[in-house]
């Protein structure tokens, strides 16, 4: 998305972080001329998702920004438009207390990350800009995509969270959050599971080049019916499957020396990754109505 100013004086970072103040940068702060522009594209940028979405009204506006405590993530390319910058699109989030329910009914008062709107440009999209942008944000939140809640997330983003974050089973909500299994693991009241852990869910999950999900991850080493399956990561503790009468990914046992476990690892093996989700199987693609009546807070592809 072009504008007659240069987007490169605006925003500084690929990726800068508006609140309420609406200054990205210390250029833009104290500076009324640059605040108004930036006003300016979070206003065009709401019109455009708002468009996309088909809904009568935008639900992302620079007043609105102000009056609430929301995050917007923008992404810009400095390299187009002649060196001047476009805006590839944004991604708001925010924290909300919700009333959930989990597979058994019980009620869950939570207060999740939200993801409010997702938008990318659609001469961008299908460039990888949507995927660098939100784990940008779960990197910036050191936050796993399986333990935000999405509010009315359209049919393309549920299949991108599906693509590349293997999260296909939704829990059914009563309100127009939607959230998946793994979710309420390890909150109060729920069954616990190791695969809540942060930096292991990218093991687990094929990551994407760039994906945050890189950074601190842990040494791991899968033990599959008596074999080494691979490697990962850099520094930390392991993790080791070693009943040789479980399939492959049904547990996750603690960290026990090698000879007990009665294996010895090959030098040299090769790595894999099992293409294997934690929060469950993968399945069909989950859907929503292709339209909503009423004005909601939805998503744009974000692909």
């Amino acid at each position: 998305m072009e504008f007659p100013f240069d987007i490169n004086q605006l925003f500084t970072e690929r990726v800068s972080i508006l609140d309420q103040t609406l200054v990205a940068g210390r250029k833009s702060a104290g500076r009324p001329d640059l605040q108004a522009h930036i006003a300016t594209v979070i206003d065009e940028l709401g019109r455009a998702s708002a468009k996309a979405q088909q809904l009568t009204a935008p639900i992302t506006s620079a007043s609105k920004l102000q009056s609430q405590r929301h995050q917007l993530y923008l992404l810009k390319d400095g390299e187009r438009n002649g060196g001047r910058g476009v805006v590839v699109g944004f991604l708001k989030v925010g924290y909300k207390k919700l009333f959930l329910l989990d597979r058994q009914g019980v009620h869950v008062e939570a207060e999740p990350l939200c993801v409010l709107d997702f938008y990318i440009a659609e001469n961008l999209q299908r460039h990888g800009y949507g995927l660098e942008l939100f784990d940008f944000v779960l990197q910036h939140k050191n936050l796993e995509p399986v333990l935000m809640a999405y509010d009315r997330p359209s049919p393309k983003l549920l299949s991108f969270l599906a693509k590349h974050y293997c999260l296909t089973q939704s829990v059914p909500q009563v309100n127009n959050f939607v959230v998946f299994e793994g979710f309420f693991l390890n909150r109060e009241g729920s069954p616990s599971s190791p695969l809540t852990d942060q930096g292991m869910y990218s093991f687990f999950c094929p990551t994407e080049k760039g994906s945050p999900k890189k950074a601190g991850r842990r040494d791991q080493t899968l033990l599959y019916n008596g074999e080494r399956s691979g490697t990962s990561g850099a520094e930390g503790s392991s993790l080791a499957i070693c009943s040789s009468s479980l399939p492959p990914a049904v547990g996750i046992l603690p960290v026990l020396a090698l000879p007990q476990c009665g294996i010895l690892p090959q030098q040299g093996a090769p790595s894999s990754r099992p293409n294997v989700c934690p929060w469950g199987q993968q399945g069909p693609e989950p859907t929503v109505p292709s339209r909503r009546a009423l004005q909601g807070k939805t998503q744009q592809f974000p692909q």
